[in-house]
């Protein structure tokens, strides 16, 4: 599966360039439309001259001024004619193109991005008749999907086997072609590719009812009478093994998102995990909440935190979870992100067996490393998180700086090494990740949370505010229960950055514990 590459920078570049372009293929037209009235001017004069010289060809030609007039026109003017047609106003435009091209998005790209879609529409329970008219939570602008997006849409799902997408997509599009929308798209293969769909959820009675139309409308098309025929065999083999007398009628109300059931895959919190997402099933309860506070931090009396302590909030009590808020100033964030716009690449994860970093469907980010010397800002951040936690950065990794664009997510994952993977870290020679600081740089408009499955926590974004979680027990024991997950942005941008702290040199700022859980 592929997923979108281009972050909230980069997209913002390329509305830019399509404005650019939009501006030189004005110019082309312009200079067109000018050509076009330079050649009619001249055709219109030789018209009149032309119905003359023929009207009463040797009587012009006795003239010697015609004569002379018309060997000029066809060595001289007839020339500048054919150089005057031959000029190409479209050279401008073809190579501002061309140069912009190499930057636009590809097939996989545009590929990626319905996928974005499709992530977002099961997270969030969006049907696609919220996608298609543009019906999303912190929305600013309208943006409405055509029914060629549509089928598009589901055209995509449909050739990577994904037929339960594939039917919510064809529906739509079959709902706004019904209603009147042109399109490029005909009817026919539009229930064409909805009816193998239904037949593929199981529901023959509506893939009958879908090929019918089919037929109805192109008796003469090549697979729907051959389908037809297949669909009622099976369903007549179904209704004789169930001993039914005739076949259900086919349900006639519209597909939705509640009419078939979405496919299990490979995560097993997946509903938990989607649920937070949205804001459900979060066990902050009141028992909970009492144990929560707020409180200046002076990092233990921090001589940089004494004269100006920084505001921290319990976010959760066990494990415990803190914000600390106004982690980060506006010129900082603006800093680091300048700093790594240009380094920004596909983020990866490590594969347990192999220990190899490499990309994977389930995190859907850019991210850059940023080293200490690079900019005082960075050296800066990274002393404000030693004196926050009273751990030291000397063994921690490089500051991760990470983009989630439109359906960018970090499904369920652990920060920490497990048993299964005792050499992850090996190569950094500084243990395992004791500890997880992690800076909000955006506000999101929708969507976007930190969540944690295992006890039903969810934290949202807010700029400028940093939160922090041991992973590790003090015995050095994981704490599984940090297993999070960075659910899909649905509306805007959500930009982080993160400090993994490593064990090596926590010796004394975090002393062992004397049991497996201390």
């Amino acid at each position: 599966i592929s997923v979108i590459s281009f972050i909230s920078g980069q997209m913002t570049d390329l509305i830019y360039t399509e404005k650019e372009l939009v501006q030189s293929l004005k110019e082309y037209i312009q200079a067109e439309e000018a050509k076009i009235a330079a050649v009619k001017s001249w055709a219109d004069k030789l018209d009149m001259l032309t119905q003359a010289s023929t009207a009463d060809p040797e009587g012009y030609l006795a003239h010697p001024v015609n004569a002379y007039k018309l060997v000029k026109r066809l060595n001289t003017v007839w020339s500048e004619l054919e150089s005057l047609v031959l000029q190409d106003p479209s050279d401008g435009f073809i190579s501002n193109i061309s140069v912009h091209r190499q930057h636009f998005p590809d097939e996989e790209d545009e590929k990626g991005a319905a996928k974005a879609l499709m992530r977002l529409q099961d997270t969030y329970r969006l049907d696609s008749e919220s996608f298609s008219k543009g019906k999303l939570p912190g929305v600013r602008y309208s943006a409405l999907l055509t029914v060629d997006d549509c089928f598009d849409m589901g055209k995509t799902a449909y050739n990577d086997a994904d037929y339960y997408h594939a039917v919510l997509w064809m529906q739509q599009a079959l709902r706004q072609l019904d209603a009147g929308e042109e399109a490029i798209v005909s009817k026919v293969d539009l229930l064409d590719y909805l009816s193998y769909s239904v037949y593929q959820m199981g529901d023959l009675p509506r893939a009958i009812e879908l090929t019918r139309r089919m037929v109805a409308l192109d008796p003469t098309h090549e697979r729907a009478g051959g389908n037809l025929r297949y669909f009622e065999r099976l369903l007549s083999k179904e209704l004789r093994e169930s001993e039914k007398s005739k076949p259900e009628p086919s349900m006639e109300k519209p597909i939705d998102l509640s009419t078939y059931e979405r496919p299990r895959d490979y995560l097993p919190e997946r509903e938990t995990y989607e649920a937070l997402c949205r804001g459900e099933g979060v066990n902050l309860t009141p028992k909970r909440r009492s144990r929560l506070f707020c409180r200046y931090q002076n990092g233990n009396r921090n001589p940089r935190l004494l004269l100006a302590p920084m505001m921290e909030e319990d976010e959760w009590d066990s494990p415990h979870i803190v914000r600390f808020l106004d982690a980060l100033s506006d010129a900082e964030m603006e800093k680091i992100k300048e700093l790594a716009k240009p380094r920004l690449a596909r983020a990866t994860v490590r594969d347990p067996k192999s220990g190899v970093l490499t990309t994977a469907n389930y995190r859907v980010s850019k991210s850059a490393w940023l080293e200490e010397d690079i900019d005082p800002v960075i050296t800066r951040v990274s002393q404000r998180i030693e004196d926050l936690t009273g751990l030291t950065v000397d063994t921690a990794e490089l500051l991760q700086v990470a983009n989630y664009g439109v359906g960018g997510q970090y499904e369920p994952h652990y920060d920490f090494s497990r048993k299964d993977e005792p050499d992850a870290f090996k190569s950094l020679g500084t243990g395992n990740r004791v500890a997880t600081y992690l800076n909000y740089m955006s506000d999101v408009e929708a969507g976007g949370a930190t969540v944690f499955p295992d006890f039903g926590a969810a934290i949202w974004p807010r700029k400028g505010t940093a939160v922090f979680w041991y992973n590790l027990f003090r015995s050095g024991e994981g704490d599984y229960r940090t297993r999070h997950a960075a659910c899909p942005v649905l509306v805007g941008s959500k930009w982080v950055a993160n400090k993994w702290i490593h064990e090596r040199g926590q010796e004394f700022r975090r002393p062992c514990g004397l049991t497996e859980v201390d």
